[in-house]
């Protein structure tokens, strides 16, 4: 699940805290103490799970400029693939990174061209969006080659934009490159900063600059957060699968257009609908079809823009055609909106043209194929007829409502300590690591640091999660647990 969170108050302490107040983290630092963990530690985990969504930077530029070699050098390790030829990035991809302190997010994207066709138009969409959604964006030329045609298309592509730039002009690798880069000053986007990505020379200058283009973690206000405001939902699932005619049902009337053939949708749609006594966003979203970066032409950019209204969305409600098999892209859909940290109800549409047997059929599947998130809130509903109509408002209130759920750290604390004494952690090498205590540090999901004496392993950070849910609700929501493991006495961070 990706960390783009929201803090669940606009108090200051509690922004500086996670979602602790002063006298509960002043108690839980000194808690953090006697167990021994350096205080420095705690503070940053807390810090990290209680964050705002980080700030992203997106690094753009035309193919083999250097681009993933630079993101390498950002993120400080070689995840990125690097090839000596062009396109060999095409999704865009995320990495978190650290500078002098601060953290944010990158996105490396593939390269952009103007007036491409097929898989190559794509790679240029996935650049563009990637700057749309940024806070600011490193557009990346090779000042050996200097600005080109593409550069050029590029720059007005940024300030229309409108996004902070900072100019890298890589492949700088001496002083006598330095001239080459000068002459970027041509694009008009301010100084050019004289780079090498392969070898970390000038990096650290336009890093500094990244950081003075960057926007502090914002605090991403939703809808319902406003004072007023309407709470947002979306639509998300794959062609045909009925989500206009389910925002049809909903708002009584013909608000959108309706065909049997796949793909009517390619905006988001924003509807503010009356429902239950109260006024909700809906968002109709364009069918999901297959990968993304597999589609072209409308399809494509419809798939962008779902994901975005996904992003800006506080709980999404996922459609499954009942009338059909459970299918990969289903399960696809279902992990976009949990790894976007959304709160989620699972719908079943055309629950009324089923017959025992695939109703049979169905429940195995779901079982089997969407185990993961027993935890949604689930309707079955016929979008067609109006079936079950009024239970969607009271599903996407219980996955609001476990959305926002926070448990105190002093009762979060009693139940980690039952929990372990009952189910310790299994010995390995020789030695039982042990959780020993934790707390809740933020809402909208709900997001948890634990502090043990060693590595925890991920059945058992799923068994947690499992005793969290039974124990606490957290109904329709993903949650998210980091574990920090507790240094050995003696040692310090270099």
């Amino acid at each position: 699940m990706n960390d783009q969170i929201q803090p669940g108050s606009s108090a200051e302490h509690e922004y500086e805290h996670g979602a602790l107040g002063d006298a509960e983290y002043t108690e839980f630092m000194e808690l953090a103490a006697e167990e021994g963990f350096d205080v420095e530690d705690v503070e940053g985990a807390i810090e990290e799970a209680g964050h705002g969504p980080l700030p992203v930077l997106a690094v753009v530029g035309r193919p083999n400029v250097g681009k993933s070699t630079l993101v390498n050098r950002i993120i400080g390790r070689r995840e990125a693939v690097v090839e000596d030829r062009p396109g060999v990035t095409r999704d865009r991809v995320t990495y978190e990174a650290e500078w002098a302190g601060r953290r944010f997010k990158v996105v490396d994207t593939g390269g952009w061209e103007q007036d491409v066709l097929g898989i190559d138009a794509s790679v240029a969409a996935q650049a563009e969006y990637a700057i749309e959604a940024a806070d600011a964006v490193v557009f990346v030329v090779d000042a050996k080659v200097g600005a080109t045609d593409t550069d050029e298309a590029v720059v007005r592509l940024l300030r229309k934009a409108g996004k902070p730039v900072v100019l890298c002009a890589n492949k700088v690798d001496g002083p006598s490159g330095e001239a080459d880069a000068a002459y970027l000053w041509s694009l008009g986007l301010g100084e050019p900063h004289p780079v090498s990505a392969l070898h970390g020379r000038g990096t650290g200058d336009m890093l500094d600059a990244v950081l003075e283009a960057l926007p502090e973690a914002p605090r991403e206000g939703f809808g319902g957060s406003g004072v007023g405001g309407p709470r947002r939902v979306a639509l998300i699932g794959r062609p045909n699968v009925g989500k206009s005619s389910l925002l049809n049902q909903v708002a009584g009337e013909e608000r959108v257009v309706v065909d049997e053939l796949a793909g009517t949708t390619r905006d988001p749609v924003d509807e503010l609908i009356e429902l239950g006594g109260t006024t909700w966003r809906f968002v109709d979203t364009a069918g999901i079809r297959k990968r993304v970066h597999l589609q072209q032409g409308a399809d494509y950019y419809a798939s962008l823009r779902t994901a975005a209204a996904v992003e800006k969305a506080e709980v999404a409600i996922v459609l499954i055609d009942a009338a059909e098999s459970i299918s990969v892209q289903d399960q696809r859909i279902v992990t976009m909106a949990v790894e976007a940290g959304r709160a989620m109800v699972v719908a079943y549409n055309k629950w009324d043209t089923l017959d025992e047997e695939r109703r049979y059929y169905l429940e195995r599947e779901i079982e089997t194929e969407l185990g993961q998130v027993a935890w949604a809130p689930r309707v079955n509903v016929s979008a067609r007829t109006g079936r079950h109509m009024e239970k969607l408002v009271p599903a996407i209130e219980t996955a609001l409502a476990g959305w926002e759920t926070r448990v105190p750290t002093g009762r979060l604390n009693a139940f980690l300590g039952e929990l372990v004494a009952a189910h310790p952690h299994p010995i390995r090498g020789g030695k039982q690591p042990r959780i020993l205590f934790g707390t809740q540090a933020g809402t909208k999901p709900p997001r948890f640091v634990l502090f043990a004496s060693g590595f925890i392993e991920a059945g058992y950070r799923r068994f947690i999660e499992r005793r969290l849910r039974e124990e606490f609700g957290f109904e329709g929501t993903p949650i998210h647990i980091s574990v920090r493991v507790r240094e050995k006495r003696g040692t310090k961070k270099k």
